[in-house]
């Protein structure tokens, strides 16, 4: 798919395995660290966090996978990426070992049942304030469409306001909120706020 934009071509392709490096940084910057924190703790001897989110990224599986990515280009560069997968009408429990830093953002994913949930959406700080936010998140209405579900969801941070007013601007509205467990991760957010169109 392609369009011209202010003089540019944007182009927007689905990921591949050789996106994998580029993932981990987008997927890290979208999620305010915590990406990087969880992937030190993942981290076999001799591993660092970036290799592990690489190697993650180049999974040919699982919600955090190249083939979930959707990439933006903007003349022949990377501008963003939106990720996301169909969340079950009937989502399954949370397991029990899952990490507790985790487990409020399954919470609030779980209270959206049957939508397509938009798990990561980053625009490189060059590219914002050109529409490729609201591009990518058509681009995610006509997934979920596809889909047949009947919503969209997504999890902001409460301090993220930027990300807010485009998901409410575009339709999304609050539901629920759950506070932040922070262990060692900083951030200046409290809580997450579930998002729901």
């Amino acid at each position: 798919m392609e369009e011209q934009n202010s003089g540019e071509i944007v182009g927007i392709r689905e990921g591949r395995p050789d996106d994998a490096p580029l993932l981990a940084e987008l997927v890290n910057y979208a999620g305010e660290g915590m990406p990087l924190y969880l992937w030190g703790r993942m981290a076999e001897p001799g591993e660092t966090a970036w290799d592990v989110g690489r190697r993650r990224a180049g999974r040919p599986s699982g919600s955090f996978s190249y083939t979930n990515a959707h990439i933006v280009e903007l003349d022949g560069e990377v501008a963003g990426v939106l990720m996301g997968y169909e969340v079950p009408p009937d989502p399954e429990p949370i397991p029990a070992d899952m990490p507790a830093i985790l487990i409020p953002l399954r919470e609030l994913e779980n209270l959206a049942p049957d939508t397509w949930y938009v798990n990561v959406l980053a625009v490189m700080p060059k590219y914002r304030g050109r529409g490729n936010g609201s591009r990518l998140l058509g681009l995610a209405d006509e997934i979920s469409r596809n889909c047949s579900k009947p919503g969209m969801s997504v999890i902001v941070a409460d301090n993220n306001t930027g990300a807010r007013r485009l998901y409410e601007r575009l339709g999304y509205r609050e539901t629920a909120r759950r506070g932040m467990v922070k262990e060692d991760w900083i951030s200046d957010g409290q809580e997450w706020v579930l998002l729901v169109k």
